[in-house]
């Protein structure tokens, strides 16, 4: 079993703050659900009783009749009622549950009880009842695992790989957890992850935001995919189907890439100009929740070895807590600035510094930037290439190590 310490850590000083919900949102099977039970084994170590937890998947059919918020809270309410003490209450994908917003405020307000909720949009707390929530909950994103996260599973999956074959599987497979722990075959592997695709796409994108075009939906999706770290705009995606004889909008453009971001499918990272220190409305560049889910759809991981790994570093950065933007420097651009706590790094990935030119590309981007926060620059290169201060790591060592000396 993965602890996800990471996580953990961040939720532990909010356990018995009956006063703030705990959300917990994240793409689908990134181990929302997981972290539940985690949740429940921590109270379980302090002494709560398991008869003081209440717990419901929305997505089980038994459970059907509570999709309601009056008839959640009645339910609840009775449960709270026969509970000697505080009432522990895990609702598990509640954005199924209509209005859910009063019910979780009531139950706060009248209740002793410590609530933990989960989602699966990212939106879910921006409805007109949300307001009832302001200043009252505390919000945690989980993501698929790191590669730190899945080796540890596989070799808890009694595996004797060595760290290069694991990364090789991360990078095609990419880390939601099922595939780590319960799927050697790499047929069940492309299955699900198509499978996933799906849902994610029909549930909770065309579903739930009413897109009529899934068509048109999932040739976006491919856009973006197939242009990982890439900038470019809404205007240039719908220049891009006029040139395919088909007339898409730019507001169309817009509206459906805020639903993928909605559902987690992609995060979007703004571009920053270092100079003037503010963020650009432009251009900015997408990143996949899950790079497994583009060799699933799209395919050629491996080839476009270049695209996966900045994506990868891209999710650790944001699992690490950094708020993360592309930076624009003069004419060049960097990667990735990194902000948390008022500190700062810069993050420069390559797949291989195999030339002199490639290697002043990606060294010089800093030319200029007078700060003294440390700066990277991410390859799979085996030795160390650092110069002027300027910090090179491998990236499978970055991605094992660079967490533990934060």
């Amino acid at each position: 079993m993965i602890k996800r310490e990471s996580y953990l850590s961040r939720i532990r000083p909010f356990i018995d703050k009956s006063e703030l919900i705990k959300v917990i949102v994240g793409v689908r099977r990134s181990g929302k659900s997981f972290m539940l039970e985690l949740i429940k084994e921590e109270l379980l170590e302090k002494n709560v009783a398991a008869e003081q937890m209440i717990s419901i998947n929305f997505e089980d059919m038994n459970y059907s009749s509570l999709t309601d918020a009056f008839a959640l809270h009645a339910y609840l309410q009775d449960k709270i009622g026969s509970i000697k003490g505080r009432a522990y209450i895990f609702l598990d994908e509640i954005q199924e549950v209509s209005g859910w917003e009063k019910c979780v405020n009531s139950l706060r307000v009248n209740s002793d009880a410590d609530i933990y909720i989960t989602g699966s949009n990212a939106k879910m707390l921006s409805g007109e009842y949300a307001t009832l929530l302001s200043g009252r909950y505390v919000e945690f994103t989980v993501y698929p695992f790191s590669f730190s996260e899945y080796c540890q599973a596989r070799r808890d999956d009694c595996d004797n790989k060595n760290v290069s074959e694991y990364f090789n599987e991360y990078v095609k497979y990419g880390g939601l957890p099922f595939i780590a722990t319960s799927l050697p075959d790499e047929r069940a592997k492309a299955q699900y992850l198509k499978d996933i695709y799906a849902s994610v796409v029909i549930k909770d994108i065309v579903k739930r935001n009413r897109l009529r075009d899934v068509d048109l939906l999932e040739r976006i999706i491919a856009f973006v995919a197939a242009n990982i770290g890439r900038t470019f705009s809404a205007n240039s995606v719908s220049s891009y189907f006029k040139n395919e004889k088909r007339n898409v909008s730019v507001d169309t453009v817009m509206n459906y890439l805020n639903s993928c971001e909605k559902a987690f499918l992609f995060h979007k990272i703004s571009r920053m100009d270092l100079e003037g220190k503010e963020i650009l409305q432009v251009n900015e560049k997408y990143y996949l929740s899950d790079h497994g889910l583009r060799q699933a759809t799209y395919g050629n991981n491996q080839r476009d070895i270049e695209l996966i790994l900045e994506n990868i570093v891209c999710l650790e950065l944001l699992r690490l807590g950094y708020r993360v933007t592309v930076g624009k420097n003069g004419s060049k651009e960097i990667d990735f600035v990194c902000d948390k706590d008022g500190k700062r790094i810069y993050v420069q990935v390559c797949y291989l510094l195999s030339s002199e030119k490639t290697e002043e590309r990606e060294f010089s981007a800093y030319e200029g930037i007078k700060d003294n926060y440390p700066k990277y620059v991410l390859s799979m290169d085996e030795f160390d290439m650092s110069r002027n201060g300027i910090i090179h790591m491998n990236i499978k060592n970055f991605l094992l190590n660079f967490q533990k000396e934060q």
